[in-house]
């Protein structure tokens, strides 16, 4: 039976919107997170400029030691990665500063400012959102730390390079005795064992990021400073201290020995076990409590309103 003429005509069913996949979803989260937070990258590359500006500024010291080196006096050989090894650790450090305040103003940050309302409003899970933030300590700054280390050692290289060439010497000289090829390899490895190491830290700030309406640095230091404290004064040890600072610093110790005490220098591949190292069960324990602390911090962000 047909309806009448003057009968609206039912309306059609809207169409569901597209899901987007969870790999696009998290990439562009990723890239936001970077975007907003150009620290991530500016702190190691002002360090890195720094850094050059003074190992430039000190080159003029360099033909003299590698005449001597050429002459027979290989003491001096060992001089000539301080420049390399000084730019990567101060490359890490910044690194390393810029992945505690990121991460303590992670989920803080988006409240203080409201921008949570808006970020809510939008087809992204309160769980992308928090791996999407957890991925940049743990991931993305490793990552730039290293493509920025390599590229201020190359700088370092060619320019010693020229000075060893406007000064008469044999560059080969200067090779011979730079060995990159192990620091670049043996880099990347440290900071991958170290992202793994350093993952509950970072959780239990992007936690505290989520709960804390103020100073988060404080609300996340004091659980572990004050037993710290208190166990010194009352007993004169240091277990707790010695614990907490292992997991803040000991990464690379861990990387590059299998008890975890550090093997320095390296000087070959077979000094490192990559395989032990990564099936150490302080390593897996950390990942789970990592994964603990950040399901938390996925349930806090659901009930937190803007501060």
């Amino acid at each position: 039976m047909n309806a009448p003429a003057n009968e609206p005509a039912a309306a059609a069913p809207e169409a569901a919107p597209a899901a987007y996949p969870w790999r696009r979803l998290f990439y562009w989260s990723v890239r936001r997170e970077l975007w907003e937070n150009r620290s991530v990258y500016m702190a190691p590359l002002a360090m890195a400029a720094f850094g050059l500006i003074g190992i430039l500024l000190s080159s003029f010291t360099l033909p003299h030691a590698l005449r001597a080196i050429a002459a027979g006096d290989l003491s001096r050989s060992g001089h000539l990665m301080g420049p390399y090894s000084f730019a990567a650790a101060a490359i890490l450090l910044a690194s390393f500063f810029v992945a505690i305040f990121y991460s303590l103003s992670a989920l803080q940050g988006e409240r203080r400012d409201r921008s949570i309302l808006f970020w809510k409003s939008l087809p992204v899970s309160d769980v992308m959102t928090v791996l999407s933030k957890a991925a940049i300590p743990m991931g993305a700054i490793p990552v730039v730390t290293v493509a920025i280390i390599f590229a201020t050692q190359l700088l370092i290289l060619v320019w010693s390079t020229i000075v060893t060439l406007v000064n008469g010497i044999d560059p080969t000289v200067l090779w011979s005795h730079v060995d990159l090829g192990l620091m670049w390899f043996m880099l990347p490895y440290g900071l991958l064992v170290n992202a793994l190491w350093q993952a509950p830290v970072f959780a239990w700030f992007i936690l505290v990021s989520g709960w804390a309406k103020r100073m988060p640095m404080l609300w996340a230091l004091a659980p572990f400073v004050a037993p710290a404290v208190i166990e010194y004064g009352a007993f004169h040890t240091g277990h707790v201290g010695h614990f907490v600072m292992e997991r803040f610093l000991g990464g690379f110790g861990q990387a590059f020995s299998v008890e975890g005490e550090g093997t320095a220098p390296i000087s070959n591949f077979r000094q490192v076990h990559p395989i032990d190292t990564l099936s150490s069960p302080d390593i897996w324990v950390g990942l789970a409590v990592a994964a603990a602390l950040l399901a938390a911090a996925v349930w806090l962000r659901r009930r937190r309103e803007p501060i």
